[in-house]
């Protein structure tokens, strides 16, 4: 009996034949497909999807770096773009001339008053953040080009909020012009669609100036014909 219990035991502990047979089959047997190639393979997703990829031997293979190349030269663009725009001044830093200047302090704007003489000057005030004050803003340069007897200052609103408000400036675009002793002439609010009232303004203010002119050509005429 105790011989048959023990036959029995390892009869039960040892794996049936099909098993063992299984086994040594399996650990000799050829896989049924060549192993996949990951160079090949990622080959052909660059061919297909524009896919960059880098298989430096530093790197751990199981984290593959893919870069979209076409996200890289979108990056290219905006970074090109954005170093042409920060090249370009802004719209408020353009100039048209010398007879237009940018006022940054009280002081400064009571000294471009005072070495004016009897000049008329126009004062702009405006705003960065202002859409009438950027569309009238070509115009305004145009017309300085075309009267450079007329001196143009540019005052910021946000960074001369001081000057603004003791000079009652509310609205923008706002327009002072002042004429040597006479001290402020006139100020109005004004926009692109209203812009012929600056004009008109010019053509008011700025008789001094062409009176002058025409009573030198005059006395000029006079001595020419007196000396004959």
């Amino acid at each position: 009996k105790k011989k048959a219990k023990v036959f029995h035991f390892a009869r039960f502990m040892s794996p049936p034949t099909s098993f063992r047979s299984l086994y040594a089959s399996s650990s000799t047997r050829t896989p049924v497909s060549p192993p996949i190639r990951i160079i090949p393979l990622l080959n052909s997703f660059n061919r297909l999807y524009g896919l960059s990829f880098s298989t430096s031997s530093s790197l751990p293979s199981s984290s593959s770096n893919l870069f979209f190349s076409t996200r890289k030269q979108s990056l290219c663009i905006k970074v090109q773009a954005l170093t042409s725009e920060t090249e370009q001044p802004k719209w408020w830093e353009k100039k048209a001339g010398p007879n237009m200047i940018d006022i940054t302090s009280t002081e400064q704007f009571l000294n471009a008053l005072k070495d004016a003489g009897d000049r008329l000057v126009i004062v702009d005030f405006y705003g960065t953040w202002c859409g009438s004050c950027r569309a009238m803003f070509p115009k305004l340069c145009k017309t300085a080009e075309e009267h450079p007897e007329i001196l143009f200052l540019k005052v910021n609103f946000d960074e001369n909020k001081s000057l603004c408000k003791s000079l009652n400036v509310k609205v923008l675009p706002y327009f002072h012009l002042y004429r040597g002793s006479d001290g402020q002439v006139d100020s109005f609010s004004c926009s692109l669609a209203k812009f012929k009232k600056l004009r008109d303004a010019i053509v008011r203010h700025n008789v001094r100036i062409s009176t002058d002119h025409s009573s030198s050509v005059s006395e000029q005429i006079e001595d020419s014909t007196s000396s004959l």
